[in-house]
């Protein structure tokens, strides 16, 4: 009778956690938009309140940058693009 190794479960759990860990998306200052432009976009690609949409891009210009949106890598991938169709800078990172 031939023996199977046990899998390492800390490698496997740490492969699962790695990848279950949730992406963030990135807007960064810029020297081109308008604060208001910026604050539109935040509304009409997310849905934001006029006054969150302030409040990020506040974010944006003051601390030169603001988490927009999070979620799986795919969401955050169509985020990214759709605020680079506007003209806005973005990128996306998994969250530490």
């Amino acid at each position: 009778m031939s023996q199977v190794a046990e899998p390492d479960l800390k490698e496997n759990t740490d492969e699962v956690a790695e990848h279950d860990r949730p992406w963030i998306v990135l807007v960064w200052n810029d020297p081109i938009n308008l604060m208001s432009y910026v604050s539109f976009v935040f509304q009409k690609l997310f849905g934001y309140s006029k006054e969150k949409a302030d409040e990020l891009m506040l974010d944006v210009h003051e601390k030169g940058r603001a988490v927009v949106s999070n979620g799986p890598r795919e969401k955050a991938e169509i985020d990214v693009f759709r605020l680079h169709e506007h003209g806005l800078w973005a990128t996306m990172q998994q969250d530490s």
